[in-house]
């Protein structure tokens, strides 16, 4: 067995796993959206004033002697219609697999209450129907159960078991005390309910709990084996629930997402069509902040008309992540830095 597998408490939060930085992780998960997409135009803008000033030959020159601002925004006419219509033609995709017939819907409402009642019979009370106090108390119950497996195997005999369980029922009493705090008062809708559910490793603790059960199953006891068994059990129940909700939020930020596209190509319609039909090279003339009028003008109309795709990027850069960080469902750890 190697030093990794015996790793015990291993690093339980998403940005420890990852070993990433917490700008990066900062960035993709927690910034928002709104506030990313306004930085990622703010660097377009910036970016456009500089080619234009140090680059030669100048903006308003070009401008007088060829087509440039027609080359342009006719472009960018184009590509805002056919780049607002794919998005949109995608999210819908993706949100007609929830319509089908009636028989389809029934047997989604009977999986659900399937899954509810198997939950309840877990925690043996109501099952909350808030997406955040339902992943809280499936922490909670998770670690209920680490405690009641904590004190059944202090009574065993082997040392070697006690230290490694103690150890695991440490890490997670310490994980789910992270993810607890986060999910207090987080609303679905926002990334905080999801982004707490990435936190909790369920998937290295069913394989600490396999790997235990397995290495020491001569010297437990039956109530210490059904202990190691229900607690896998809890754990395991925090894969598809944590799955579901990945999708609800997927299918929601999607939804947001077409929504607020539709909102930025209209103005950046207006904007392209306006540099399109009136503006020429004598349409502004002077200086501003000693650079020509003109080319504050063209840098601010075309940063307009990229607010649609930047929008795309900034919920891009945040469900592709996540897609990539929960393509495995259980104790498979596909992530290097994992292992």
């Amino acid at each position: 067995m190697s030093n990794n597998e015996s790793d015990i408490g291993t690093a339980n939060t998403m940005r420890g796993r990852s070993e990433e930085s917490r700008l990066k992780i900062w960035i993709l998960f927690r910034m928002n959206r709104f506030l990313l997409t306004g930085l990622l135009a703010l660097l377009v803008f910036l970016s456009f004033l500089v080619f234009s000033l140090t680059l030669n030959p100048s903006l308003p020159s070009e401008i007088k002697s060829t087509d440039t601002i027609e080359t342009i925004f006719s472009a960018m006419i184009g590509v805002i219609v056919t780049g607002t219509t794919l998005v949109i033609t995608i999210s819908q995709l993706v949100l007609s697999q929830e319509n089908g017939p009636l028989g389809d819907q029934r047997k989604r409402m009977s999986d659900a209450m399937d899954f509810r009642t198997y939950t309840r019979d877990l925690f043996n009370s109501v099952v909350p129907a808030d997406p955040s106090k339902f992943l809280g108390q499936l922490v909670n119950e998770t670690e209920r159960r680490a405690e009641v497996l904590d004190r059944l195997v202090g009574e065993n005999d082997d040392d070697e078991l006690i230290r490694q369980v103690s150890e695991f029922v440490d890490s997670l009493h310490g994980n789910a005390k992270e993810v607890q705090d986060e999910l207090e008062g987080a609303q679905f809708g926002t990334f905080d309910v999801l982004f707490s559910a990435l936190n909790f490793n369920y998937g290295w603790k069913i394989y600490q709990v396999e790997r235990m059960t397995d290495e020491f199953a001569d010297s437990l006891s039956d109530n210490q084996q059904l202990a190691f068994d229900d607690l896998e059990t809890a754990l395991a129940m925090f894969g598809p629930a944590r799955e579901h909700i990945k999708t609800l939020y997927f299918q929601w930020a999607l939804v947001n997402l077409s929504q607020y596209i539709l909102y930025a190509a209209i103005p950046a319609l207006i904007v392209s069509g306006g540099m399109l039909t009136f503006v020429g090279a004598e349409t502004f003339s002077g200086t501003f902040l000693a650079i020509p009028t003109i080319t504050w003008v063209v840098s601010g109309a075309f940063t307009v008309t990229l607010i649609p795709f930047l929008l795309f990027t900034s919920y891009i850069l945040r469900i592709a992540p996540v897609a990539k960080r929960t393509l495995a469902i259980g104790p498979l750890i596909l992530r290097e830095s994992q292992r």
